[in-house]
């Protein structure tokens, strides 16, 4: 929103989940040790803080309080379930930026946090944030049905883990020494687990939490890959068109790491209609069961995958 325009319902949404978000990390990242803990090193949740708060969109979270709230769900349970994706997001970030990765310096417009603490402690706050996501998910607090935290811990594993964010990484990094032209189909393949399989998890954390029957987790799985399938070639669109300003971080970085992006498999133009047809099946998706009806927010957040500038 800039001058006199007046905010979209889903600016508004975003906003207001980021600062749900923000305020949950807050309480969650205290020096207060938790029962079973003996202390919290004061430097070290620093850097925790740093990675973590003060930053970026939220838009993971959202996705995960906009989807439960079509079930009528809106509780801190919510709040914790999306900052603890948020800090699962976070930790991916603080290592991919490490020299050993993406060797970034810029992040969200300030030092990165191997920059600003070192590299010991950076690897060491990606590890802290990825534990304390599962231990937040784990709670009681998040929810008092430990069938429904269960399905929300062995879900978050599975779209973090090996077949997913973490397996789609060791691709993008196989890929960057790869003689032959990246291919679509692999590309595509690498960005659903990298990128895609987070993005999801938030849409099904959501239903999860608002106990959605199938049609309705169906449908929005579907919402979910599409979308996030719709992000990634965004991104690779925008390393390519959006200055480093806007951007926040180093761009025009993916070609000169040979990187895997469809803008390079396929060309700009045909990257930009895929992002488009994307967008297109992800609202097409929500308008396929009864609470899609009321899913004009989540239309929205898939346009703005394709408008966003950075």
């Amino acid at each position: 929103m800039t001058g006199g325009t007046r905010a979209s319902e889903f600016e508004i949404r975003l906003l207001e989940a980021a600062d749900t978000t923000e305020r949950m990390l807050e309480s969650l990242l205290t020096l207060s040790p938790l029962p079973g803990e003996t202390v919290r090193p004061p430097r070290f949740l620093e850097a925790m803080r740093y990675a973590s708060l003060g930053g970026g969109k939220r838009f993971r979270p959202f996705l995960t309080i906009e989807t439960a709230r079509l079930f009528g769900v809106d509780n801190d349970g919510i709040a914790r379930a999306a900052a603890a994706i948020e800090m699962i997001h976070c930790y991916s970030l603080v290592h991919d930026d490490l020299p050993a990765l993406d060797n970034d310096d810029l992040r969200r417009g300030r030092p990165t946090t191997h920059k600003a603490f070192g590299e010991a402690a950076a690897i060491l706050v990606g590890d802290g944030l990825l534990t304390y996501a599962f231990d937040v998910m784990a709670d009681p607090a998040t929810h008092k049905d430990p069938a429904v935290r269960v399905e929300l811990v062995l879900a978050l594993a599975r779209a973090a883990g090996l077949g997913g964010m973490i397996g789609g990484q060791i691709l993008d990094l196989e890929a960057e020494e790869a003689r032959e032209p990246h291919e679509a189909a692999a590309v595509i393949k690498l960005q659903s687990m990298k990128t895609g399989a987070l993005l999801h998890y938030a849409v099904e954390a959501g239903a999860i939490l608002g106990q959605a029957g199938a049609p309705a987790r169906a449908a929005l799985s579907s919402f979910g890959h599409a979308l996030g399938a719709a992000f990634q070639v965004a991104d690779d669109i925008l390393d390519i068109e959006a200055d480093e300003l806007a951007l926040g971080k180093r761009a025009g970085k993916d070609a000169g790491r040979n990187k895997a992006t469809l803008v390079a498999a396929l060309g700009i133009e045909a990257a930009r209609k895929r992002r488009d047809s994307l967008v297109a099946s992800a609202i097409e998706a929500l308008d396929s069961f009864p609470q899609g009806a009321k899913a004009t927010v989540l239309k929205e957040a898939a346009q703005f995958v394709a408008t966003r500038t950075h």
